[in-house]
């Protein structure tokens, strides 16, 4: 049998583990929010999104969770009309993330709460 400290534990770590990792998916989003493509017309950074699924331990004996994937977002990039910008299209605009710094922010209090 599992002593239910050790279990509770367990479940603990994998929760922490689990929070870490998306808490530098949000800082990773954070840092690459004005991020443009390399060339002009080229897509800029894409906004991350990480999915949690429950796993079943036999050694703890109780669902642990754990990071099933860290994906894309798929949203539209922002597109800025910035002429003088040497990643511009012909006529003038850029392509920006579809990084929304409010989203992280939120996103980055609930990570820091479930933490």
């Amino acid at each position: 049998m599992v002593d239910p400290l050790s279990a509770s534990m367990k479940i603990a770590a994998s929760g922490l583990h689990a929070q870490s990792q998306r808490m530098r998916v949000v800082f990773e989003n954070i840092a690459n929010a004005d991020s443009t493509g390399k060339t002009a017309g080229s897509d800029p950074y894409r906004r991350k999104t990480v999915t949690f699924e429950n796993e079943f331990s036999r050694v703890a004996s109780a669902d642990l969770v754990k990071v099933k994937d860290v994906g894309t977002d798929d949203s539209p990039f922002r597109i800025e009309y910035e002429p003088g910008n040497p990643v511009a299209d012909v006529d003038g605009y850029v392509k920006k993330p579809n990084v929304n710094l409010l989203i992280e922010m939120a996103d980055m209090r609930e990570t820091n709460r479930s933490y």
